[in-house]
């Protein structure tokens, strides 16, 4: 068991470092797609292009967290030097950004100004800031052990911030108003409206996208122990 332990450690040294100075054109490409990606949702949302009909399901704003997911897994699948790059990224930084979820205490101040409904804003907001608030414990124990990329926890922590995020759409879905049976004040219209719009069309599928990168590097971990010889 020690053996094995130490063979985690030694491996998760070594997945930590390989980030340091690899795939500068991906990295390169990468800075310029999220720079694109975050000027052509600005200007979308400026146009009111994710705002749907009032008895339609927001359509646009699905398409505005899908399409950049389905982009980056193609990336991922037929891209060596993405996936490469993906998969030696940094995971300290990858869980420290996630820390920004905290943000999502701004929901509930939307709520209480009338501005959300509580049924999305509750579940949305507290599941973010479940998740910003842990992240850096995550990231503490991944500077004293790398091999803790492996561990049930941070898998788990990983796992739970993505479910975060499909109840988050899904309650927004429902509370978007084009459900005629579901008495509501107020809907999430706002959110295809700018700035919040920046929510769902960028943040979102960022955040998944570096959950995955977390869980990707977590899996390789996990083989590269069982592979190693005893």
């Amino acid at each position: 068991m020690n053996m094995k332990n130490e063979s985690m450690a030694g491996i998760g040294e070594n997945v930590a470092l390989e980030s340091a100075g690899r795939h500068p054109s991906v990295k390169r490409v990468v800075a310029v797609a999220l720079a694109l990606w975050l000027g052509l949702v600005c200007l979308l949302g400026s146009q009111g292009a994710f705002v749907a009909g009032a008895d339609s399901p927001p359509l646009p704003i699905f398409l505005g967290v899908a399409v950049p997911l389905a982009v980056f897994f193609a990336a991922y699948l037929g891209w060596g030097a993405f996936r490469a790059f993906v998969l030696s990224a940094d995971l300290r930084l990858v869980s420290a950004l996630q820390a920004w979820r905290w943000g999502g205490i701004g929901f509930l101040s939307l709520y209480a100004h009338g501005v959300l409904p509580g049924l999305f804003a509750f579940p949305a907001g507290l599941g973010d800031m479940a998740i910003g608030v842990t992240a850096p414990w995550m990231v503490l124990r991944l500077i004293r052990r790398p091999a803790f990329a492996a561990s049930r926890r941070y898998v788990m922590w990983n796992i739970l911030g993505i479910v975060d995020f499909v109840v988050a759409v899904s309650m927004g879905t429902i509370c978007s108003g084009f459900i005629h049976g579901l008495a509501l004040n107020v809907t999430t219209s706002a959110m295809a409206q700018l700035p919040l719009v920046l929510i769902p069309a960028y943040m979102v599928p960022f955040f998944i996208m570096l959950h995955f990168t977390a869980l990707s590097q977590a899996r390789r971990l996990v083989r590269s122990v069982e592979s190693a010889p005893a």
